[in-house]
């Protein structure tokens, strides 16, 4: 008998409801510091913050799921995650830590609707369902060239 493929997820909650990131993306939580704005960013981007040197851009995760607006809190988190482009941020209710399933376990997003943006699949779980994120969709490539050419500053010089 051939072992299970197990995937790892680390899980958060936003308005009460479960999400996810393939651990292997998450480079770590960190408590919701104070963030700076950045000017001409597209309306996803709520704006950066320095992390060890490097600026790293928060994606409002309430605006592109279509949820209502909530200013981040000090008992918020920030989740710093690695898409293949870019090491994004952004703002959790609450960390609930790592989940292991069975890769069997995942409803790929194109068996539940087609055009899902931003969701690879779904856990079923006993308490509920857990959404499991793509990070590479999170931002469309209209977002991403915003981003990039505010992050370039009015003068094409990186912000540093």
């Amino acid at each position: 008998m051939a072992a299970t493929d197990k995937r790892e997820w680390v899980v958060w909650l936003l308005d009460g409801q479960r999400h996810a990131l393939p651990l292997s993306a998450v480079e770590r939580v960190l408590p919701a510091p104070e963030i700076t704005p950045l000017p001409q960013a597209p309306p996803l981007v709520c704006g950066v913050l320095n992390v060890q040197g490097r600026i790293v851009p928060v994606v409002d995760l309430r605006r592109r799921f279509g949820m209502p607006p909530c200013e981040l809190r000090w008992r918020d988190h920030l989740v710093l995650a690695r898409s293949p482009r870019r090491l994004l941020a952004f703002g959790v209710d609450a960390v609930q830590g790592l989940i292991e399933e069975p890769a069997e376990a995942v409803t790929a997003a194109a068996d539940i609707a087609p055009g899902l943006e931003a969701i690879a699949g779904t856990v079923t779980l006993p308490d509920g369902l857990l959404l499991i994120h793509d990070l590479d969709r999170l931002l469309s490539l209209d977002d991403e060239q915003a981003l990039d050419a505010a992050l370039a500053g009015p003068a094409g010089t990186p912000i540093a």
